[in-house]
């Protein structure tokens, strides 16, 4: 299982902060197409990923009890 935590706009759009999946396997480009499938997170591929709070990449491949953030762009004005 790996826990998926969502900041900002994908939290909202997601509907909570925090979703546990089944992607032991997956790289972070498949989660996110699965993510993508079950929420309406338009906004996903804008977002910078980290596993295990280091940033990661669409390759990084993924393991039961990983830690995945998505974490939107911030603007300021």
């Amino acid at each position: 299982m790996i826990n998926v935590l969502f900041f900002a706009e994908l939290q909202e759009a997601a509907g909570s902060e925090k979703v546990d999946v089944e992607a032991d396997g997956l790289s972070v480009n498949e989660l996110k197409t699965r993510l993508k499938s079950t929420f309406d997170l338009a906004n996903l591929d804008n977002a910078m990923t980290a596993v295990n709070e280091e940033y990661s990449n669409e390759d990084t491949m993924l393991k039961s009890g990983d830690i995945v953030a998505f974490i939107p762009p911030v603007s300021g004005g």
